[in-house]
């Protein structure tokens, strides 16, 4: 996390400030990169090598297709109705514009040569792409442009921060079943069924 935070502020010469996210620019964008900087980290300004190492969620210096569909938010939720060919096609094209080799990933020298070479991520319609965890994500797109630290409980009471809540249970309670699981000696539940004997 700590690495996460330190590329953020290493690449940040201008980011957005907190709460006033009503006056965001909504022009075009020059390409889906920097839609995807502004929403998804609040950042106006970077350089292609501080996207790349960003985005090389694993520090390998390049980009596997798991990490291109974890950039494009292919992994997310919100895009749970994008078919498996539909993603596939997504990595095929973006690996085709930036692994001239054929290697199957990105490196970071061929990022760059790419694009300053004048390519750049073409925007595929799926969003600014979402890879963040829940809590990223609630407090990036919703707590800041709604609420302030100053906020009590009762005011937490949007559509989603009911959502947000509900999530957080349901992750709590299947952390305290999987700890009962744990102490039991014997999981029943994980017994096949053939192992039984019919009464």
């Amino acid at each position: 996390m700590r690495g996460i935070v330190t590329a953020l502020l290493a690449l940040a010469t201008v980011a957005y400030s907190h709460g006033n996210h009503d006056q965001e620019d909504t022009s075009v964008e020059k390409d889906w990169a920097t839609r995807h900087m502004k929403e998804e980290h609040h950042i106006n300004n970077f350089d292609p090598a501080s996207f790349f190492t960003l985005h090389d969620y694993d520090n390998s210096g390049a980009w596997s297709p798991e990490e291109i569909r974890k950039t494009y938010g292919l992994l997310d939720p919100s895009n749970s109705h994008v078919t498996e060919s539909q993603k596939e096609a997504l990595v095929r094209d973006v690996l085709s514009q930036f692994d001239p080799a054929g290697t199957g990933s990105i490196s970071r020298d061929e990022w760059m040569r790419q694009t300053q070479a004048g390519k750049r991520l073409p925007d595929f319609g799926y969003g600014p792409g979402h890879h963040g965890d829940i809590e990223y994500e609630y407090e990036i797109h919703h707590f800041e442009r709604y609420h302030s630290e100053n906020d009590r409980e009762e005011d937490l009471n949007h559509p989603e921060d009911i959502e947000h809540f509900r999530l957080h249970d349901e992750m709590e309670l299947a952390e305290q079943k999987l700890e009962r699981l744990e102490k039991m000696q014997i999981v029943e539940a994980n017994i096949p069924q053939k192992f039984f004997r019919n009464k």
